[in-house]
């Protein structure tokens, strides 16, 4: 007799949907294979604070410190349906805003893992870290 493994709907893995929720964590990599592929659909926030963008930052990348987060809000309102990546020095405050962003109906909003650090380490060695 062969058993069959039954699955509610609240159980299904993440593969599948392509309306479902994607991951809150994306590799820098990936970030790269999209900024390269050209997809106008693609956003970069740098959430760190001038002082830190004046030292490196990501040519494709908008500033838009956590800290004026709130009020610059409105900013963000033509991006609601876009894919939202946001990034800062280690994917600490990323992590946050982009879950943030998600409460404020941005649902394509992610951070990018290990932040411009990382970023510096595995994709671009020219940047400077600090």
């Amino acid at each position: 007799m062969v058993e069959y493994e039954v699955c509610r709907k609240d159980e299904r893995n993440s593969m599948g949907d392509a309306n479902e929720t994607l991951p809150i964590e994306i590799e820098p990599q990936e970030v790269k294979r999209l900024l390269d592929s050209g997809d106008d659909d693609v956003i970069v926030i740098d959430c760190r604070e001038t002082d830190e963008h004046a030292i490196v930052c990501l040519p494709q990348a908008q500033l838009l410190p956590m800290s004026e987060l709130e009020r610059l809000r409105e900013t963000l309102a033509p991006y609601r349906g876009r894919r939202i990546v946001v990034h800062c020095h280690h994917g600490g405050r990323s992590l946050q805003v982009a879950g943030w962003l998600r409460q404020q109906g941005y649902a394509k909003a992610q951070s990018m893992a290990g932040g411009i650090d990382r970023w510096a380490q595995e994709i671009d060695r020219s940047l400077p870290r600090y």
